[in-house]
């Protein structure tokens, strides 16, 4: 086995400690078992046997003397082992110098990133958020957009960006959580049939969306340990989807929904975050993804792959070899918005920018992600793939991410994300139309 020369060196120095205690010990056995008195220590040796360690490291054997028992150390074997130690000394000043200088620019890169959010915040609260209505859509703002939302307005926001187009009040999420938890309480107790049905479930659905609300919750950022059992915002999230599942029982608690409900709780009070919750899920295309519109969900994944084809012909050409359709991945992705997919604070960008300008920037961001590793996708096979982008890195780089977004162009034949997905749903329709399968 070959080592490198100063695993080498501690190896070797190591083993004649230990050669050097071995010897000392079996001469004083000896001694002992002859009768006769050993020599009186040494000062150095008494000075070590006061010690309550001994060195180990090749730095201390080095410079220390040989025991009494065996000969002094050459004046040229001694020479070499403090030109040794010296040369330790300065590569240990080297490693020291340059921790030093990464743990400066970190601090440096870390004042730099504070102050310029600092400076945001105090643009975001005083010059854009007070003249919304004219500002939001300039170009100065939209550069800031997409540097990201400081954490301390990203609430606000996210609000006025998401709106209100159904006209939720505080008053309704109050109405509709008191029900859920009625709704909860009757189930808990043993409700009567009739009553369960009476308020709007059957026993069965009842029971299989509390079911699910509860398990999803217990899966939702687990790292964070805040919205489990016992969590700070575990009642909260609780309080949305249960109340959600009353206002709009058509659609009910879908698998997912706790992901976006959590990083709208994270950013917002109860109340404001079902708003948003609730106005964000009626958005067409989270829409057609919660009421599992497998037609209109196809629709959208041929819109996708118009634009993958178009900006990453490679790795395209290389998915369909594969047989790799889009629904393996863009489902869990479009599901939680990203937020259980890439880390928290990334998620949270994409959603900046999601909010700004809207459905579109969903598949813009796949395909950046897709771009990022085409040169790793494109050498592996199905499972591969399919595993790779369904459980991605947990280290991926905002700055990166965005860059590959950024050279990622929604615009094919000059038709923009919306005009190529309206042209695929009226060609779905017509295609209905004329199918004879379909017209009795």
């Amino acid at each position: 086995m070959c080592y490198p020369q100063n695993d080498l060196k501690d190896l070797i120095t190591k083993q004649l400690s230990c050669a050097w205690k071995g010897f000392i010990i079996s001469e004083l056995e000896y001694e002992d078992k002859a009768g006769r008195p050993s020599k009186p220590p040494s000062p150095k040796q008494n000075v070590r046997k006061n010690l309550d360690f001994e060195p180990l490291s090749t730095t201390a054997l080095i410079l220390e003397d040989r025991p009494a028992n065996l000969p002094a150390k050459p004046a040229e074997e001694a020479q070499k082992h403090r030109q040794q130690y010296e040369e330790m000394v300065v590569q240990a000043k080297k490693r020291e110098l340059k921790e030093a200088q990464r743990r400066r620019r970190q601090l440096e890169e870390r004042c730099r990133l504070e102050e310029s959010i600092g400076n945001a915040v105090l643009t975001w609260n005083n010059e854009i958020l007070p003249n919304w209505e004219t500002m939001w859509c300039s170009r100065k703002v939209r550069d800031l957009w997409w540097q990201g939302i400081p954490p301390s307005v990203r609430g606000k926001v996210w609000s006025l960006a998401i709106g209100n187009e159904l006209n939720i009040t505080h008053e309704l999420f109050d109405i509709c959580l008191a029900r859920a938890k009625e709704r909860w309480r009757s189930f808990s107790t043993g409700g009567s049939e009739a009553e369960n049905e009476d308020a709007g479930f059957s026993a069965a659905d009842r029971e299989a969306s509390l079911e699910l609300i509860k398990l999803d919750i217990s899966r939702t950022f687990p790292n964070l340990c805040i919205f489990q059992q016992g969590g700070p915002y575990h009642d909260m999230l609780h309080s949305i989807l249960g109340a959600y599942t009353c206002y709009r029982p058509d659609v009910g608690y879908v698998q997912g929904m706790s992901f976006i409900a959590a990083v709208l709780i994270l950013n917002l009070d109860t109340a404001d975050a079902f708003i948003a919750f609730s106005n964000l899920l009626n958005k067409p295309c989270q829409m057609a993804f919660f009421r599992v519109d497998h037609g209109l969900m196809l629709t959208y994944f041929a819109a996708f792959e118009v634009f993958f084809e178009e900006n990453l012909p490679k790795l395209f050409a290389h998915f369909k070899k594969n047989n790799l359709t889009p629904d393996i991945y863009l489902i869990d992705w479009i599901f939680t918005l990203y937020s259980k997919s890439l880390p928290l604070d990334l998620a949270c960008r994409v959603w900046d920018v999601f909010c700004r300008d809207g459905e579109g920037f969903l598949f813009r961001t796949a395909l950046g992600i897709l771009k990022l590793f085409e040169d790793i996708l494109t050498k592996m096979d199905f499972i591969h793939i399919a595993q790779f982008l369904t459980r991605l890195p947990d280290d991926l780089p905002a700055e990166e991410v965005f860059a590959s977004i950024a050279t990622i162009q929604m615009q094919s034949r000059n038709r923009k994300w919306a005009q190529v997905l309206t042209a695929l749903q009226k060609d779905s329709r017509d295609t209905e139309k004329g199918s004879p399968s379909l017209r009795h």
